[in-house]
């Protein structure tokens, strides 16, 4: 629901009555993922998507429903043979999808508020619902802020209260979206209470190191991506903000130098792309040290080889090697910096979704990987 933040927050400052649907868990091969959502208010206006058409329409009329009931409900949709078009997944997955009334001064809307405007405000937040459990608590809430604090609550439980807001806080600082079983008292036990935990963090980080045009496409493919974009370079006649307008930054300062000071975390990507061992190597030697999602550097095959050679020379382990990503992309026969930008974005994407980077057609995997939802989202950039 949080990556509807800001349209939600607008609709609660202007007293609108609502109700948010949001996928809570998905089987199979399912479009979207947990937190997905979808909301239509008291007039029928609609925003956001809980399955990219499929059951849209029957979510619709689960909303206008429980405004008009006041009740939350949880429904599962499934591939069906005699009625798949109509309210089916046709794609042959299950999707369970939590509905919520957000109607007057309900408690439900009170921990919305803060939990929509932090996400809004890009700030880190952690909303913890109940998406299974007794029909009294089902739908209650509670915000967990980036300094701790929390607001609203599960239904009277002071140790149910406790222990979610542990667990929200956790996956919080982990960045992640996902469900937690607990039992009405607390205490992890399957049958008792699910929670749905969405985790509102700052976009992951991609950092472009080497001010050349292919930077500059791959930039801009960064932003459509969702990431925080920043391209270095030691060459301050390179390194300009005019050079590369789609960055969020642009740094002067030798790669490894930077690499070092900066903040970084498991879902920040980082592309090489300057092919020159004066930079690459010392820029590398730290990189392929540090806990991050992806590392890739550009260059030839001839490049790559020497590049390895250069690095065993410094002492990096295989381990170490065997996570750099060189020549960084896919085999598109890419020739352009556009193309050569999608090249590289398709293996990120590939790399953190599990997929194979074969085409679809033909093939019998599944087009929807098992790891490809609520694996460290964190909120509304869904990419790292």
């Amino acid at each position: 629901m949080l990556d509807l933040a800001e349209e939600l927050r607008r609709w609660t400052e202007e007293g609108r009555e609502f109700a948010v649907a949001t996928v809570v868990a998905v089987g199979g091969s399912a479009p979207r993922g947990p937190g997905a959502a979808l909301a239509v208010d008291s007039a029928g206006t609609v925003i956001g998507s809980v399955s990219g058409g499929c059951v849209e329409g029957a979510v619709y009329d689960l909303c206008r429903e429980a405004l008009r009931t006041g009740r939350s409900v949880v429904e599962r949709f499934g591939y069906s043979d005699e009625d798949a078009f109509a309210v089916g997944l046709t794609c042959g997955g299950t999707l369970d999808v939590l509905v919520t009334p957000v109607t007057g001064e309900t408690p439900v809307r009170t921990v919305l508020g803060p939990a929509l405007s932090a996400a809004a405000r890009g700030e880190p937040a952690a909303l913890a619902r109940v998406a299974r459990g007794p029909a009294e608590l089902l739908g209650r809430a509670l915000v967990v802020g980036s300094d701790g604090t929390v607001e609203g609550g599960l239904g009277g439980h002071p140790e149910l209260d406790r222990v979610a807001a542990a667990e929200a806080r956790a996956l919080l600082e982990a960045g992640r979206t996902g469900t937690v079983e607990l039992s009405a008292d607390g205490s992890h036990c399957p049958g008792g209470v699910t929670l749905l935990v969405e985790s509102n963090v700052p976009p992951p980080r991609m950092i472009v190191f080497g001010a050349v045009d292919f930077a500059s496409a791959l930039a801009r493919a960064g932003k459509f991506l969702g990431y925080h974009v920043t391209v270095c370079d030691a060459r301050p006649v390179f390194a300009t903000p005019d050079r590369f307008p789609d960055a969020d930054e642009v740094v002067v300062d030798w790669p490894h130098r930077y690499l070092r000071r900066t903040a970084t975390d498991a879902r920040t990507v980082l592309c090489v792309l300057t092919h020159d061992a004066k930079f690459d190597i010392p820029l590398l030697k730290v990189a392929l040290r540090m806990p991050v999602a992806f590392v890739g550097a550009m260059g030839s095959r001839r490049t790559h080889e020497d590049r390895d050679r250069r690095l065993r020379a410094e002492g990096l382990t295989e381990r170490e090697l065997s996570r750099l990503r060189s020549p960084i992309g896919l085999d598109l026969g890419a020739r352009t910096p556009e193309e050569t930008a999608l090249s590289i974005t398709a293996e990120i994407v590939a790399a953190r979704r599990g997929g194979t980077g074969v085409p679809l057609t033909g093939g019998n995997t599944p087009i929807h990987h098992e790891n490809g939802h609520g694996d460290g989202d964190g909120g509304r950039a869904a990419v790292a």
